[in-house]
């Protein structure tokens, strides 16, 4: 009787293993906070960027680099993050990426000319961008295992929240207030984010002695690498590829660092980023999907709010109300997730996730220059709960089934995947559409003749609406010019979204690859 009545001594010491401290979570979601304004920072400016080339009487290729500043930035420091968390803790440095993106966000605030807004945009996504990983890293060591399935979706959500309100959040400030206030908003909660972490954050303890072989050399490398990919990937699409001189030269740069980088990585006493945790399977595979997840995310968060604009005219804040459907559809979907991953073998639910955002990709082929909110709806719906059905377990099971040890690191190089999958994604996304637009342009000029009887009646008809306003004729070829073209570009739209839905049916087999995560990682038993 007495040992049916009593807890065993390693019962008790599995709840106490399994209980998360009050103080302990709180740090947590104070970095968490941390994170979505950092991830949000890359889309936030989306929407308001005419109303900053105005302002700083830029030009429009120069007012672009605001966004690409940032993200080349970003992209250099994410996986760079795995050896300074390392080095100085996770207390430290995400202390001072806090800190530094306060800073960075107040002087871009008050940036009077477009060259200062570059270059505290691209201080501000390097210093920032150390929040990302850390959070990830610290989700998957300094919690029970049991409780991934809490911590996944909480990490998950802010990881595709942000950007796809970015949008939204920007019009909202722009239109309310002034784009300054883009800048100006991140300084209060990033004060208050600092002085938290510094106060609450006991999660490990720094080896400066690794900083006594940071390698310069890789650091130089991966930056040349990393950063030249991201420009060709931005500016290629638009310059005509290695037809353009700029681009033609970072891609070489690219490939001599890329080279000098790997060979780097391999050799080094303390490597900058261990690459060798590519060969765990899961985390590979994990990351393969990762990367075209990012696609996904960043490649819908551009195409949704440019066909609302190039088509439809909308206003930033009407993009924004548009958008926020899928992140309410996220918002809804991550407790579930969560829930899901504890009952179900996570490889299921990536897959499910996967399929359902085809659907939403494939609802969206038939699109026509008609589509408005409610057309849109049920595909920003399929959308926002695709992205959390595949995001949230591919977090866990990339990195929750690795070392501790290990996690760090792979945190770094797991985002990285996720932002280069939306630089890759953005690329391939505006060259289909430039090229589907182009050649849907010319099919339909083969066919608006004087053959055909329905476009030399539409012609009539705009010529003696247009009669006493000047040159009717020429005018209305014009009219009818301007309608064959946006017919074209909607053409092209579908055409993209019809290979984003051929690309994710494809992905959803790929989890056959995975190896079944444990018990433990499941936080329950999966069946």
């Amino acid at each position: 009787m007495a040992d049916a009545t009593t807890a065993s001594p390693s019962t008790m010491n599995a709840a106490a293993a399994d209980h998360i401290p009050a103080r302990r979570l709180f740090t947590f979601l104070i970095m968490v906070f941390g994170m979505f304004m950092s991830i949000l920072d890359i889309q936030v400016v989306s929407a308001s960027l005419q109303q900053i080339q105005a302002g700083l009487s830029a030009s429009s290729s120069e007012v672009s680099w605001v966004q690409t500043s940032y993200l080349i930035a970003e992209v250099i420091a994410i996986p760079l993050s795995g050896f300074l968390s390392r080095a100085f803790g996770t207390r430290l440095l995400f202390a001072i990426s806090a800190s530094g993106f306060t800073v960075a966000s107040f002087f871009c605030g008050f940036a009077s000319t477009i060259e200062q807004m570059i270059l505290w945009r691209a201080i501000q996504g390097f210093l920032g961008a150390g929040m990302i990983p850390t959070v990830f890293a610290s989700a998957y060591t300094v919690f029970p295992r049991s409780k991934f399935h809490i911590v996944g979706p909480i990490i998950g959500l802010v990881a595709t929240l942000a950007p796809t309100i970015g949008p939204t959040v920007g019009g909202l400030i722009t239109d309310l207030m002034s784009w300054h206030w883009l800048f100006f908003i991140n300084i209060v909660p990033g004060i208050g984010i600092t002085i938290g972490v510094l106060a609450l954050c006991d999660f490990d303890r720094p080896n400066f002695a690794l900083l006594e072989h940071f390698d310069w050399w890789g650091l130089a490398f991966m930056a040349g690498f990393l950063g030249t990919l991201e420009y060709v990937l931005e500016e290629g699409p638009q310059s005509q590829w290695l037809e353009d001189t700029s681009v033609a030269i970072c891609a070489a740069i690219c490939a001599v660092s890329g080279i000098a980088f790997f060979w780097r990585v391999l050799t080094a006493r303390e490597p900058i980023v261990d690459i060798r945790t590519f060969t765990d399977r899961n985390f590979g595979v994990g990351c393969l999907i990762s990367f075209c997840v990012g696609i996904g995310l960043y490649g819908l968060t551009y195409m949704y709010p440019r066909y609302l604009a190039e088509v439809r005219g909308y206003s930033p804040l009407q993009i924004g109300e548009t958008m926020f459907v899928s992140g309410i559809a996220m918002f809804l979907t991550a407790p579930l997730v969560g829930r899901l991953m504890a009952k179900y073998d996570m490889r299921y639910l990536i897959a499910i996730g996967l399929v359902l955002f085809a659907l939403g990709s494939y609802q969206m082929t038939w699109i026509t220059k008609e589509y408005d909110f409610y057309e849109l709806l049920v595909p920003q719906i399929l959308r926002g709960m695709g992205m959390m059905l595949a995001m949230v377990p591919t977090n866990t099971i990339a990195l929750g089934t690795l070392a501790p040890e290990r996690v760090k690191n792979a945190s770094g190089l797991f985002n990285l995947t996720r932002n280069l999958g939306g630089a890759v994604g953005l690329a391939v996304i505006n060259q289909v559409l430039n090229e589907r637009t182009d050649l849907h342009i010319s099919r339909l000029h083969d066919r608006v003749t004087w053959g055909n009887a329905t476009a030399v009646e539409t012609l009539n008809m705009f010529t003696q609406r247009l009669q006493g306003m000047g040159d009717s004729a020429l005018m209305a070829m014009k009219q009818l010019s301007q309608i064959v073209h946006r017919q074209a570009v909607v053409m092209g739209y579908g055409d993209a979204f019809f290979m984003l839905t051929v690309f994710y049916i494809g992905l959803s087999l790929l989890v056959l690859v995975l190896k079944k995560p444990s018990a433990a990682v499941l936080g329950g038993d999966a069946h």
